[in-house]
């Protein structure tokens, strides 16, 4: 067998008649649980509460919960109603749990712990939210199973085209042109993969989020720490695919510390990318948006990602999107790891012979990858930044009800 368990918007009694086991909750507060079918009805009507004959038991217990905002009066009548079956349950539960009745000393002892208790879950809660989003963005994560393996694929099959078209270079001097445009394609692969992915799942996360944050299930802070948390294995696992089969086909320094600097590279550069698609995912108001929004952004921070436009050329009001580009820095982190200690084969004394000499001609010359890594994880952070800020700003809010006013009922009567 198997245990269902959903919510249904007030069901037929036909319908309310096979459910075994119901939670009645009103304002967040339980205001009974426990069987289905004739116990709640006896259970209200000793409490005056009486279910009329021939009306819909679920009916009459929806109503019975529920705030009338018809008048003022039925609001303050309503929710005084709702007070007293609160507690009138929360006793029940007491006598249940103490076998017998609270007396009133017990009762103020009993609530002062309840009020630390109540402290404490609220200091925890915090983190009790995290733990619980947490294991729901790992699941989502890795139980993605057709997304995944796309991107699996994609990042395969991308590193196997890359590969044969730049396999095996040598150190001849047409090389390093070679090696310049294969680390730029990978900078460039890589972030739009990441991009993609992000832009095309989170619009449609959001939509979810936002109705469970309107009802106050969660924080936005739990929420958006745990998701990028469980996201960390997931995503780091693609750019290391890519870097591991484009690396050796390549023949790029056959070194393994260089070799682990290159994945560490195009790895940040995939969660830089990502942390830009949750920005865009935040701002557009769909998915399609996200789509034809996020990739345009990205082609800018390509056209001033240090090959295509030498930053000393770039005209003065542009000069700050290379020091955004999350392309250019990861470029030139790749250009370093690279070039650095390599000797090249030269027949003349203008040609270039050093792999500092080819950093140099490129205006490459004085950069470190601890200075471009450090880049890349200031832009990860304001993207993160700035999509924390837009999912505060853009929270949905609802009107609150409120009963119409004397003014009002009198107009309505006299109409």
């Amino acid at each position: 067998g198997h245990t269902v368990i959903c919510s249904i918007h007030q069901p037929r009694g036909s319908v309310y008649s096979k459910f075994d086991d119901i939670v009645l909750l009103s304002e967040g507060e339980v205001v009974y649980m426990g069987p289905a079918k004739e116990e709640p009805l006896k259970y209200f009507a000793s409490l005056g509460y009486q279910c009329p004959d021939h009306e819909n038991p679920a009916e009459f217990l929806a109503d019975l919960i529920s705030t009338d905002y018809s008048s003022a009066e039925s609001v303050q009548s309503s929710q005084k109603r709702i007070e007293n079956l609160i507690d009138e349950f929360a006793n029940k539960v007491l006598i249940t749990e103490f076998n017998s009745p609270v007396r009133q000393s017990e009762g103020s002892e009993f609530s002062n712990k309840l009020a630390q208790k109540s402290t404490r879950k609220q200091r925890r809660g915090w983190w009790r939210q995290f733990r619980l989003l947490f294991k729901r963005a790992w699941m989502q994560a890795f139980r993605d199973g057709p997304t995944n393996k796309v991107r699996a694929r994609m990042s395969v099959a991308s590193a196997i085209i890359f590969g044969s078209v730049f396999w095996r270079m040598g150190k001849t001097q047409t090389s390093i042109q070679d090696r310049m445009g294969l680390l730029q394609v990978a900078a460039i692969n890589t972030a739009m993969a990441a991009l993609t992915k992000t832009v095309g799942v989170f619009p449609k996360e959001r939509a979810i989020v936002d109705r469970e944050r309107a009802k106050g299930s969660y924080a936005l802070g739990p929420y958006l720490s745990s998701k990028l948390l469980a996201e960390i294995p997931i995503g780091a696992a693609f750019p290391l695919m890519f870097g591991s089969i484009l690396y050796p086909m390549a023949k790029l320094h056959p070194t393994i510390s260089r070799f682990a600097k290159f994945c560490g590279i195009v790895t940040v550069e995939s969660f830089a990318a990502s942390a830009m698609g949750l920005t865009v995912g935040a701002i557009a108001p769909t998915t399609e948006a996200a789509m034809a929004l996020g990739p345009s952004l990205m082609t800018v921070f390509i056209v001033f990602g240090g090959y295509y436009v030498n930053p000393d050329n770039t005209p003065v009001i542009f000069r700050w999107i290379p020091k955004a580009s999350l392309i250019r820095w990861a470029f030139q982190g790749l250009c370093v790891n690279e070039f650095k200690g390599l000797q090249f084969e030269h027949q003349h004394s203008y040609d270039v012979q050093t792999g500092e000499q080819a950093l140099e001609r490129f205006s490459l010359g004085g950069i470190r990858i601890a200075g471009t890594l450090a880049a890349q994880g200031r832009i990860l952070m304001f993207w993160y930044w700035l999509t924390y800020l837009l999912l505060k700003k853009n929270r949905p809010r609802y009107q609150q009800l409120v009963p119409p006013s004397e003014e009002d009922q009198s107009k309505q009567q006299a109409d």
